[in-house]
């Protein structure tokens, strides 16, 4: 590579179940010398030293990082990156990983993503955007269900109906706009059109220009069985996805990620970091439903552990603008993950439920990701509506469904539910 081995200490920021995996990823650099988390949970607490901070306290990171003279910080989750903390770090000569205010905003703010991608001639759902119940139950009557009512901030992947009938669609938007359900993130709506297809996700790294692509994913993100119910952050995932062919991810590239960079740099905010783009392919075309400007979850729990390169050295690059001089290298192994979410999720779910059965943490081709979990009297417990992310890897999609399921088997917590058909429909692919 060219440049000496350099040790360096890293904070992580979140608390979920993409962060474990980030941490457990980060802890296999020879690099590291110091790891932490804030704030970290019961599984983090193994791999990273958990700092009793939030993930949305701006100063009291900034001085963190400063005391600790830490080398490098990751931001896991959307919300710090929509406050500025990457603004404030660079401000104060902290290297981070992560965009700006303003380029996360492809994330913080549907509205500002969608013209993006009409000026930028990126394939996506047509789409009005409203903050009136009024002229939004005009465009509703004008539209032949089924139509997507979306939150136009963030909502932790709540903030989407997918209405089948005009009254549907009438409710959810006089709960976002009348009612405030989603608070703040409601405050407009972005009312598109339903499309029909098969969901993708593609992240890739970039450092401003370089755009260099991670293997594809699936995420389940609805509740139930075959997809049915409720919208969630993501009920599991697998990679790669066998709908993502060299000529597709290709496609995805040109006319997806991109064109999105280069509208970002445009309007004068380059996007460092990752680039996540939730796809809709209908008829062989990739449509953008969603962009975020972060790892994705559970898609991060079932990336990493394929991926062959040190993350550091990947994150590092995109920081010091030389991610054209990296290359990825990938396992030719398949992935799955299953998320085991407390009773009620998406709803309302308790926490402080002890959980028994867990593995020991040295699995051969497991790792159980923490997502939502503290420690009580030194035992685990839940905290939150996803609790943990199962995952296991193989050489075949098939081993890596069946260990999986078998390691999520013996672990049990009252209320606990999980799908049990995740990869299911790439699985019946393969043997149809």
């Amino acid at each position: 590579m060219g440049h000496e081995l350099k040790f360096m200490k890293i904070l992580v920021i979140g608390g979920g179940g993409r962060e474990h995996a980030l941490v457990w990823k980060l802890a296999q650099s020879p690099r590291v010398t110091g790891l932490y988390c804030a704030p970290g949970n019961a599984g983090i607490g193994r791999h990273a030293t958990c700092v009793p901070l939030s993930a949305t306290d701006l100063p009291g990171l900034q001085t963190f990082a400063q005391e600790k003279a830490i080398d490098l910080t990751v931001v896991g989750p959307e919300a710090p990156l929509a406050l500025g903390i990457a603004d404030l770090f660079r401000r104060s000569k902290l290297k981070i990983f992560g965009p700006t205010r303003n380029a996360a905003k492809i994330e913080a703010s549907k509205s500002f993503a969608k013209n993006l991608m009409v000026r930028q001639g990126i394939p996506t759902a047509e789409s009005r955007t409203f903050d009136g119940v009024g002229p939004a139950f005009t465009y509703i009557e004008n539209r032949t269900p089924p139509v997507v009512v979306k939150a136009d901030g963030l909502a932790q992947g709540k903030g989407v109906v997918v209405a089948g009938t005009r009254q549907e669609a009438r409710d959810a938007v006089s709960r976002m706009l009348e009612h405030q359900a989603l608070g703040e993130a409601g405050r407009q709506v972005v009312i598109e059109e339903y499309l029909q297809g098969e969901e993708l996700t593609l992240m890739a790294f970039v450092d401003g220009k370089t755009v260099v692509p991670m293997l594809a994913a699936q995420d389940h993100k609805r509740i139930g069985e075959g997809d049915t119910g409720s919208n969630t952050g993501g009920m599991g995932a697998y990679a790669p996805a066998p709908l993502a062919t060299p000529a597709l991810r290709d496609e995805i590239m040109r006319n997806v990620l991109q064109p999105a960079v280069e509208g970002l740099s445009r309007l004068g905010s380059p996007f460092y970091g990752v680039l996540y783009a939730g796809l809709m392919v209908k008829d062989g075309t990739p449509y953008v439903l969603e962009f975020n400007a972060r790892f994705g979850d559970p898609e991060t729990q079932v990336v990493l552990p394929l991926l062959n390169t040190d993350l550091l050295d990947v994150l590092e690059a995109v920081v010091d603008h030389r991610l054209d001089q990296i290359h990825l290298e990938w396992s030719e192994q398949s992935a799955v993950c299953v998320v085991m979410a407390s009773g009620g999720y998406p709803g309302r779910s308790t926490s402080g439920v002890p959980i028994t059965g867990l593995p020991s943490p040295r699995l051969d081709h497991a790792a159980v990701f923490h997502a939502g979990t503290a420690l009580k009297c030194h035992d685990v417990v839940t905290a939150g509506g996803r609790v943990l992310g199962v995952t296991a890897w193989g050489p075949s999609l098939k081993t890596a469904h069946d260990r999986a399921y078998e390691v999520a088997k013996p672990i049990k917590f009252a209320g606990q539910y999980f799908r049990t058909d995740i990869a299911g429909r790439a699985l019946a692919e393969r043997n149809g």
